[in-house]
């Protein structure tokens, strides 16, 4: 009879394929953290692809970092005021506003002569005052006494920088365009200095507002910047929908006919509306963002430009992300043969090519890119740098089942994280996670467990500072290495102190889906198949709500769960959770992958049970024609399934009388 079975590949941190009887793959359920930028370093014990050596790693939702790279598009302009968060419009008009609130006259950018305003202000206030790029004479109190009387002006005395709070009314025959452009410049220079991220929000938002309220054909990238800035606050504030809108405004005001200035306001748009796409686990979203920005940049740099270069590399990490291979490497190629000069840059083409072909099971191939990114890491002195890259040769000689050498890899690595970074950073502790999964992978269990209390030490009382998503992946992995010692208590609760780590976190809806799905494998392991099942529930409405419906991992997912139903007699629900689950594999597998063939099986031992023999014996048929095709006819597996193809054949023949098999019994077989 056709059987449900179990069997799909879990993929080890070596890469290996071992069947593992229904373990869901680990890089599969938690590989989906934010792509980094282009200009940061990667976490070696994150999932995440950062890749470059200039900046602190993590993905920041600052303005500071999401245009980091973006500002660059400004081509020679390399003046301090490209420091001032994409400054589309001109610096001209922040002079003029700060005379306007003085109560001086004034003339528009336009011409025209503009009059100078005494204001008299306290003395401690005289040097806050005179920082104001303005034309207004500033006279402290003690000398008024020799200044020559001047009538005052009606309006209130110029505020300095830091007393902008107190002043919050403003006279309604002000021009909004003016205040816009002014709390625009106060919210970008908070966000400089770091020192009221909310009140930078409240200036921004008023800014927008005063923006708005102007009647104008023409595109205003100040309203741009206003919607960049308001949509990146929100973001670090964990408020990713109400980003999302502002940031698909901002794309639509730019019009590229009119400029380069217009087109870096649509690119940067582009990119930070998908960066918030893949905060919150949409990786189709946010590559589609991506391949928009990266065409935008393209018209405007040309294919030449390192620039566009680093861009291709970015964009190629989240195809990675949503493990579409091919074009990551397509586009990290055209990477290479830009940044073929021994840069920094090429050494970060490199290592992701270098990973990207170990996803694809050329190791060699990626052992070549690796050694290659770390000599020219070592020749410019990047230690850290030089380490992480010694795990990923680690991994890659791990793959190739060349242990030795491998351990040594992880030994360097292990000394130069040591050195540069201290004895209880997590990047050392990811060096101990795959130390214990080789000396687990040779049989040395005492080794291996001796290696993975070291890492949980660190983990469990991080330093300060360390983004929770390193320290939840090292949890993750130690927990997969006590998974395959078949301690499966032990590891079922590493996974929970993870989703502990997470919290309910909106932007790790995803990763949190993902711990969720293989706890629901782990107690399906143990026979606790009503556990099994909320896990999986819970895992699956998650990543419905993510807009992960399309995806390979949300296909795993529910099969597991399908198996879970067999298991508490929901035989119904189990059809239907296969029959999804085989629509999504075919998409994105193929009718003829292993995992796809799983699911068939599984599907036609369902309809077995619900009496449905036509249709579970024409998926059974395929199944076996598959397998012959693949396996060749004298594998086991292929006999086991002609036997149960007979069987059922059988049962049908004889006018479906006999009673069919139970799913107890499918199973068992």
């Amino acid at each position: 009879m056709p059987e449900i079975v179990a069997d799909v590949s879990n993929s080890n941190p070596a890469g290996d394929n071992i069947q593992t009887g229904g373990y869901v793959p680990h890089k599969e359920l938690f590989g989906y953290s934010s792509p980094r930028s282009p200009l940061t370093t990667l976490s070696p014990e994150s999932d995440s692809m950062g890749l470059s050596v200039d900046s602190p790693g993590g993905v920041d939702t600052s303005i500071e970092q999401l245009y980091n790279n973006v500002c660059e598009m400004q081509s020679s302009d390399q003046s301090p005021s490209r420091f001032s968060y994409l400054s589309y419009g001109q610096e001209s008009r922040i002079d003029s506003e700060l005379r306007f609130l003085a109560g001086g006259d004034f003339m528009k950018p336009d011409g025209g002569a503009t009059k100078k305003t005494i204001v008299i202000i306290d003395e401690k206030e005289v040097k806050e005052a005179s920082n104001d790029s303005n034309p207004t004479v500033i006279i402290p109190k003690s000398e008024q006494s020799s200044t020559p009387k001047t009538r005052i002006p009606s309006r209130k005395r110029i505020p300095s920088r830091m007393n902008l709070k107190k002043q919050e009314k403003i006279s309604p025959n002000e021009d909004p365009a003016y205040l816009g452009t002014y709390l625009l410049k106060q919210a970008r220079d908070l966000l400089s200095s770091g020192d009221n991220p909310k009140r930078a929000f409240e200036l921004a938002q008023r800014a927008l507002k005063s923006f708005e309220s102007i009647q104008s054909e023409t595109p205003n990238l100040e309203v741009v910047m206003c919607l960049h800035i308001v949509a990146a606050l929100n973001c670090s504030s964990g408020r990713y929908t109400d980003a999302i809108p502002l940031l698909e405004r901002s794309i639509e005001i730019p019009n590229m006919d009119q400029g380069q200035k217009h087109s870096l306001a649509k690119f940067a748009g582009c990119m930070q509306l998908g960066d918030t796409y893949s905060m919150i686990g949409n990786i189709e979203n946010s590559i589609l963002c991506y391949t928009a920005g990266l065409e935008i940049q393209r018209q405007v740099l040309g294919e030449s430009d390192s620039r566009f270069g680093e861009t291709c590399r970015y964009v190629a990490e989240a195809y990675v992300q949503g493990m579409q291979f091919d074009e990551a490497k397509r586009l990290c190629q055209m990477a290479l043969d830009i940044h073929k000069n021994g840069s920094p840059e090429e050494a970060a083409d490199r290592r992701l090519m270098g990973l990207i072909c170990e996803a694809m099971g050329a190791y060699e191939t990626a052992l070549e890119h690796y050694v290659l990114a770390s000599v020219v890491m070592a020749g410019d002195g990047h230690e850290t740098e030089v380490a992480a890259i010694d795990v990923c040769i680690g991994d890659a000689y791990l793959s190739l089942s060349r242990y030795d050498e491998a351990i040594f890899s992880y030994q360097k690595s292990l000394n130069l994280f040591k050195s540069t970074k201290g004895d209880n950073h997590p990047s050392v502790a990811s060096v101990f996670v795959r130390l214990a999964d080789v000396y687990n992978k040779i049989g040395k269990l005492r080794e291996s467990k001796s290696y993975c209390e070291n890492a949980l030490r660190i983990y469990v009382k991080p330093v300060a500072g360390i983004p929770r998503e390193e320290i939840a992946s090292g949890l993750i992995e130690v927990s997969g290495i006590y998974e395959s010692m078949n301690e499966l208590d032990h590891a079922i609760n590493l996974l929970k102190k993870a989703l502990k780590v997470y919290g309910k976190a909106v932007g790790q809806l995803s990763t949190v889906a993902g711990i969720e799905a293989q706890i629901g494998v782990l107690y399906y392991m143990m026979g606790k198949y009503l556990e099994s099942y909320g896990c999986l529930k819970a895992a699956i409405v998650k990543l419905r709500a993510v807009g992960e419906k399309k995806s390979a991992l949300f296909g795993v997912a529910l099969n597991q769960m399908g198996l879970a139903c067999v298991q508490i007699h929901s035989i119904n629900e189990a059809a239907d959770l296969f029959e999804e689950a085989r629509g999504i594999l075919e998409t994105e597998y193929g009718p003829h992958h292993p995992d796809t063939l799983g699911v068939y099986s599984n599907l036609a031992g369902t309809y077995d049970a619900m009496g449905r023999w036509d249709d579970a014996i024409e998926i059974l048929e395929y199944v076996v024609g598959m397998r012959e095709e693949k396996l060749g006819t004298a594998n086991p597996d292929v006999d086991d399934e002609k036997r149960r193809l007979a069987e059922l054949l059988g049962d049908a023949g004889r006018n479906r009388n006999k009673k069919s098999l139970s799913l107890e019994f499918l199973l068992d077989a």
